[in-house]
């Protein structure tokens, strides 16, 4: 078996030429090859099910089987397990798969197996010598094909020959100075999948993290760094398409969550790390945090506006106005996604997360209940003075349930999870009810920039009036959560 540390690039076909005369690339001679694949599953998709690839190679006259654990990637970085050996079409021996439970399933699965897709692209290969390391850049142009459509391959990829990770991105930086090269998550195989299936773009959610007992804590900050990050750039291409609304939701959530767990882990991480990393996302969150805003206006405010008010005439001009700023707020959103400095802070933080040094002393399940129960004494601070709070203060406490909601989301599989659910449960109804007198807090704000006038009239009224039974409504929530308590 072998560990393959790939980093994945996407570019413009322009791009390529002058990625080959790159002053890196000088005096090396490029290997180039034409590589032929055909990806097999079963008719119910169960490799793909379990994050397995199985293809068949045609490179030159040799033929490959080769096998992959396909691990998700983060910032264009992925780290799989490879098993390849030379075969004939079609035979299907999974001898050389070491991992017993892998060819056992492969092995039962073998009657079913047909082909998906194919990849059909040419290769150009250097070996970089950078830093202290090997690096192999190849460059692939070529095509996905499955059931008559087609996708476009034009990508590099940098595979760690030999030496450190740290110079896979020391390279990418270096060629970013002078080439448009963005981290590319989506591997061909996932693109062929999704020909087969013929399945649209769809908002990506958070996945909970998978964390042993056993790990650091600043393993546990990286695996959960990564999949925030993976989070958010699944959902990137759905804020290019300008489509549904979630994909602006998402995105946000995922920075959110992002920046909660750096903040969450301080204590374990460089303060340097900390103090970068809390700025380095702010100007983007704020971004999609003005989008989101506008879609929760038009989706979830105004539709109950209109029915209280249908003969109102200022209704077709909130809608219509509202609906001008949330397109101007989406621009703004990718007009910062398409700026050469994001690449780089994609690269450069990605970098930093696989270069932290792991010397934190504490137990991870330890780690886990101290930062927890400071995350819920914070939050029963100001849930216990509900009754006096000003509206900035409501505000401060709502974020604090949200960071004690993050924290769990990160950390609670290392409690007993008996008794955590009804945490939760009375955590999530809380979460809902301070949301929606957040949302009406931030429509006054909005109605009063489309509208350009004071907080008076019919709607504002309407909206005070339910903000108020809200506020109204909020004490038993809060007594029912009150009296939850960390396992």
């Amino acid at each position: 078996m072998a560990t393959e540390i790939e980093l994945k690039l996407s570019l413009t076909p322009k791009a390529t030429k002058r990625l080959a005369a790159h002053p890196l690339l000088k005096g090396l001679i490029p290997q180039k090859q034409r590589l032929l694949n055909t990806y097999y599953d079963t008719p119910g998709l169960e490799l793909h099910a379990r994050h397995i690839g199985l293809r068949f190679r045609q490179k030159g006259w040799q033929w490959l089987l080769t096998v992959k654990s396909a691990e998700p990637a983060s910032g264009g970085l992925a780290v799989r397990s490879e098993w390849e050996t030379e075969a004939t079409p079609g035979d299907f021996d999974f001898s050389h798969v070491t991992a017993p439970d892998l060819r056992q399933l492969l092995e039962q699965a073998r009657e079913q197996l047909q082909p998906v897709f194919t990849t059909d692209f040419r290769r150009q290969i250097w070996r970089v010598p950078f830093g202290e390391s090997l690096i192999e850049l190849a460059v692939d142009r070529g095509s996905i094909e499955s059931k008559g459509k087609s996708s476009t391959i034009c990508e590099i990829e940098l595979e760690l020959i030999s030496g450190n990770i740290a110079d896979i991105f020391g390279l990418t930086r270096t060629l970013q100075e002078d080439i448009d090269l963005r981290p590319a998550i989506a591997s061909k195989a996932e693109r062929g999948y999704t020909l087969f299936t013929g399945e649209t773009l769809r908002p990506f959610r958070a996945k909970p993290p998978a964390l042993s007992p056993d790990l650091t804590p600043v393993e546990a900050f990286r695996s959960i760094a990564l999949a925030c990050l993976e989070h958010f750039q699944r959902n990137e291409p759905g804020l290019h398409a300008k489509g549904h609304p979630e994909f602006i939701h998402q995105a946000r959530v995922a920075l959110r969550r992002l920046r909660s767990a750096i903040k969450l882990f301080a204590p374990a991480l460089p303060p340097d790390f900390v103090a970068a990393s809390s700025q380095t996302w702010r100007t983007l969150a704020s971004a999609l945090g003005d989008a989101r805003n506008w879609d929760v206006f038009l989706e979830e405010t105004l539709p109950p506006i209109r029915t209280a008010f249908p003969d109102n005439r200022e209704i077709r001009r909130l809608s219509n106005e509202g609906q001008r700023l949330a397109r101007r707020a989406r621009r703004s959103v990718v007009s910062l996604l398409v700026l050469p400095e994001y690449p780089r802070l994609i690269t450069e933080f990605t970098a930093a997360i696989y270069a932290l040094n792991d010397g934190f002393p504490r137990r991870l399940p330890d780690f886990a209940r101290e930062r927890l129960a400071l995350h819920a004494r914070q939050a029963r601070r100001l849930a216990k003075r509900h009754a006096v709070l000003q509206a900035a203060e409501r505000h401060q406490m709502r974020i604090r349930f949200k960071k004690l909601r993050y924290a769990l989301d990160f950390l609670g599989d290392l409690l007993p999870q008996k008794k955590i659910r009804p945490y939760l449960a009375a955590l999530s109804q809380l979460q809902d009810e301070l949301g929606l007198i957040n949302d009406h807090v931030t429509a006054e704000t909005l109605l009063g920039e489309v509208l350009n006038t004071q907080p008076t009239g019919p709607i504002h009224g309407w909206l005070a009036g339910r903000h108020a039974l809200l506020i109204q409504e909020l004490p038993e929530t809060l007594n029912t959560w009150l009296a939850q308590s960390l396992p």
